[in-house]
């Protein structure tokens, strides 16, 4: 086996993805030699004790970090500075900081000023999850054949831009670097704007006069319950998302909104053509997913 890639790694947040992380530790054992997690409620350290999925659990996160050469955020988004405010003045010297954030500009924004010299920043997105949440929603198989890309600040150290890659490699992630907006436009089209829609969508079945919510209920089909699949997703995290990728995410629907109404009027004016174009484009896209194997 080899040896472990951190001594002690600190797990801020034991969610679906920090647990997931503490799972595949625990399994591999080449990850590190003790893992910490700390989480805000009594009721969720408790739950981590009795899952037995890391080897210390700690209240205070300014205590949870000392010692730690690897501390990994796995907080909401809008979490991030106050919780950074309260560890930055613990981390070790040589420490490595990694999060698993879904936007990265804010991740620069909130985290560099705060950082301190002797400790090397790496923001991570690993582009795996479910839409439940909590320690027990964690397995160690989430992120197998998933891609996480990393998002390091210009002048990050390349020993620790490795050290969190190849983390993300022994969980069983293909690994990927960009610098943190273009990620943020990425991930507004193909994780952003669909969950907006999915979350509009049940909200506008929601408002329906009672006699016709309930029919939607009772003959869902496979397309409206893939939307409430994607609904019933976290909402400390999506609220953050949408707030801190704010403009890229305002600019895809933008763009969602003008091809929407295009389609709108070819379903209008009956102009079969046009909407054979966007239905095969579809297929096209699921095609790619699929050989990729993404689907």
């Amino acid at each position: 086996m080899a040896e472990p890639l951190f001594e002690r790694l600190c797990l801020i947040g034991v969610g679906l993805i920090g647990s997931s992380i503490a799972r595949v530790a625990r399994a591999r054992g080449d990850i590190a030699r003790a893992v910490v997690a700390n989480a805000k409620t009594p009721a969720t350290l408790q739950r981590v004790r009795e899952l037995g999925i890391a080897d210390e659990v700690e209240a205070d996160p300014a205590r949870a970090v000392r010692g730690a050469d690897g501390v990994i955020l796995c907080v909401p988004v809008g979490a991030y500075a106050p919780v950074m405010e309260a560890i930055a003045p613990h981390l070790a010297p040589g420490c490595v900081l990694s999060d698993v954030g879904s936007t990265k500009g804010s991740v620069l924004r909130d985290l560099l000023p705060l950082t301190p010299s002797t400790v090397q920043l790496v923001p991570a997105h690993p582009l795996a999850g479910t839409e439940h949440s909590g320690p027990d929603a964690g397995f160690a198989e989430l992120f197998q054949g998933r891609y996480c890309i990393l998002t390091p600040p210009p002048g990050a150290d390349p020993v620790a831009v490795e050290r969190i890659a190849e983390l993300w490699r022994r969980c069983g992630s293909m690994v990927e670097t960009m610098d943190a907006a273009t990620h943020d436009k990425v991930l507004a089209i193909v994780s952003h704007l669909p969950h907006l829609i999915a979350f509009t969508i049940c909200g506008t079945a929601d408002d329906l006069a009672q006699e016709t919510r309930e029919a939607v209920l009772k003959y869902a089909a496979s397309g409206f319950r893939d939307f409430t699949r994607i609904a019933a997703s976290d909402v400390d995290m999506w609220r953050d998302i949408f707030l801190n990728n704010r403009e890229a995410v305002l600019e895809m629907l933008a763009r969602f909104t003008e091809d929407a109404q295009a389609l709108g009027r070819a379903i209008r004016w009956g102009q079969a053509a046009f909407i054979e174009d966007r239905i095969a484009r579809g297929r096209k896209i699921r095609r790619g997913l699929i050989e990729r194997k993404q689907a």
